[in-house]
């Protein structure tokens, strides 16, 4: 990994953890030559991955669940024990989401304020149009970004819900009526899981357009 590079990982990946001040944290990356529109760009990247993963996380925790529901025979804690690490594993792929999108609003909050200031500079009429227009442009598709990317994260905790429910009453009821319980609950759970399945696929496409957008 390039030095420039292996910087911008390690101070966007450090802003997921700590609320410094972003005019310190941004202007130590640029006079290194990394530039708010650069740490955006690689900042979405990483919200679109997360949520790829997150809609892996989901798809397996259903199978999961769905194993559970037609369990017909032997070890019933296994399962239940299995069904944990899943719902475990869930939950830490939603945090991942809320985190790389709280970056991404991060850095983007601080790239169009300097931008809109900036306009102010111009001497020439048409020079200050032009990047207005695509001030307005690159704004719009940001927020158009960031809004499916919070309606998809809106869509995970309906979901982790009643997976926490039956993963704690699987706990103290290792039994026939257990199951039947999972069963009366997982037409809902698929629903909820395919439409959060739905929302992150938007989400992501959002994310790969604004990215073409801003390269």
């Amino acid at each position: 990994m390039k030095p420039k590079h292996f910087l911008l990982f390690a101070i966007s990946s450090l802003s997921l953890v700590v609320n410094g001040c972003q005019s310190v944290k941004y202007s130590a990356l640029e006079k290194v030559g990394i530039h708010k529109r650069e740490i955006l760009v690689d900042d979405v990247k990483k919200a679109r991955d997360a949520q790829q993963e997150a809609k892996e996380q989901f798809e397996d925790a259903l199978a999961q669940f769905n194993s559970v529901v037609n369990f017909e025979g032997g070890d019933l804690e296994k399962r239940y024990e299995k069904l944990k690490k899943v719902l475990t594993r869930s939950e830490s792929k939603a945090q991942a989401v809320g985190n790389r999108i709280n970056a991404v609003e991060d850095v983007g909050t601080a790239l169009f304020k300097e931008w809109k200031g900036e306009l102010k500079q111009y001497s020439s009429t048409q020079l200050r149009q032009s990047s207005e227009a695509q001030y307005d442009h690159s704004l719009k598709k940001y927020d158009s970004m960031i809004g499916a990317m919070r309606q998809a994260e809106s869509k995970i905790e309906p979901v982790l819900k009643p997976l926490r429910d039956q993963v704690l009453f699987l706990k103290h009821n290792l039994n026939a009526q257990a199951i039947s319980s999972l069963k009366r609950e997982l037409s809902n759970i698929e629903n909820n899981v395919a439409g959060l399945i739905q929302e992150l696929e938007a989400a992501i496409a959002e994310a790969d357009r604004f990215i073409a957008e801003m390269q």
